[in-house]
């Protein structure tokens, strides 16, 4: 299969190794994956804080790059989600772009829902001999509704210990521009999730949205627990040849 990667911009600007996994990963399972240069923000951050005509502009943009690829990959949670609710809200009923975007967003696909859902695959051939935590993400669990597809590829994992982490689906406070908006309880929340990290005894906390990973791990880091975050894709494109750093 062909699939377009969408890298989105914490990935690409923050946390590279994640879509280098990403194309290590569907590689290795004999998939081809392709970069549009053409792709820059999906409008998210805009949207969230009223500024709609320039949200508007990047889901025009967007939708134009991908509208020729049939899979579309966003190893991001929160981006997925932004284009598969928020897309057509933007165009005015009946518009080019409200038709345009309902064509190309449902196309848009999280990792786990890439692989159990179109792949049929939940054991990738990989290797990671850690105890892991997984933290489902808000805009994972509540708008794409991924369930438990990213906990099926974990535990399919070899040497993987995967253990449960509590009030695993209370929001870890990051919430983009709700951090900057409201600091101290953003804070307080990292927090409480980070502390509940800990009491795992995990040596990694997973999810599939790096920006609630940043969050959580600058917290963990602070508590001097030891827990490193890492992005699931990272963990499934860990082999012993290739272990994941």
């Amino acid at each position: 299969m062909r699939i377009a990667l969408f890298i989105t911009c914490v990935n690409d600007t923050l946390f590279p190794r994640t879509g280098q996994a990403v194309v290590r990963l569907l590689e290795r399972l004999g998939h081809e994956v392709v970069f549009p240069t053409e792709q820059t923000c999906c409008g998210q951050m805009h949207f969230n804080t009223g500024y709609r005509r320039d949200a508007q502009k990047l889901a025009v943009r967007f939708v134009r790059t991908f509208a020729d690829h049939d899979v579309v990959l966003a190893p991001s949670g929160s981006c997925a989600a932004m284009i598969r609710d928020n897309y057509a809200r933007l165009g005015r009923t009946g518009s080019r772009l409200e038709r345009a975007a309902a064509e190309v967003a449902p196309r848009v696909l999280d990792l786990s829902e890439l692989l159990v859902d179109v792949l049929g695959v939940t054991d990738v051939g990989a290797y990671f001999p850690h105890r892991v935590a997984y933290h489902p993400t808000c805009h994972g669990m509540r708008l794409l509704g991924l369930g438990d597809r990213p906990t099926r590829l974990l535990r399919a994992v070899r040497g993987l210990e995967l253990v449960e982490l509590a009030d695993a689906e209370e929001c870890c406070g990051f919430g983009g521009t709700f951090a900057v908006k409201n600091p101290d309880v953003s804070a307080a929340m990292g927090w409480d999730k980070a502390r509940n990290v800990a009491a795992t005894g995990a040596e990694v906390l997973c999810a599939v949205d790096n920006s609630c990973l940043m969050h959580i791990g600058g917290t963990l880091r602070r508590q001097r627990s030891g827990v490193r975050v890492m992005h699931l894709a990272e963990i499934l494109a860990s082999t012993e040849k290739e272990p994941a750093r």
